[in-house]
């Protein structure tokens, strides 16, 4: 319930302990959307954008919303903002859980490094 397989080669697994495999920033995958019958759900085209995406700067966040609001799924990775400026991560955060709330999405942590924040259309299972 909280892997996909993405077009057969790669598994993410969110919710547990296991690392995220590294991805190049440019990178996403399109993976099949299912409704709850196991059809393809008529909210989408029935294909959906997993990006990778860094927050390095606050000025980051806007590049991600705009994104999200695409309808893409975004892992963020927030590293190097934490590292850098914590006060300025925590103000970055807010305004992405803002807009999430907002826009009927979700956003929510993984680990100590990432970020998973999805459009209105998308739902996350927590354990």
């Amino acid at each position: 319930m909280h892997s996909s397989i993405l077009e057969g080669k790669m598994r993410f697994k969110l919710f547990n302990n296991r690392e995220m495999p590294e991805i190049e920033e440019e990178d996403y995958v399109e993976v099949n959307v299912m409704d709850s019958d196991g059809g393809l759900s008529h909210h989408v085209s029935g294909k959906i954008g997993i990006k990778i995406e860094k927050l390095n700067d606050f000025s980051d966040t806007e590049r991600i919303l705009k994104s999200v609001r695409s309808g893409n799924v975004l892992f963020i990775k927030i590293k190097g903002l934490r590292e850098k400026d914590i006060g300025e991560l925590k103000r970055a955060v807010e305004r992405l859980k803002k807009s999430a709330t907002a826009n009927n999405g979700e956003i929510a942590g993984i680990e100590q490094d990432w970020l998973v924040l999805t459009p209105e259309h998308a739902v996350l299972h927590r354990d």
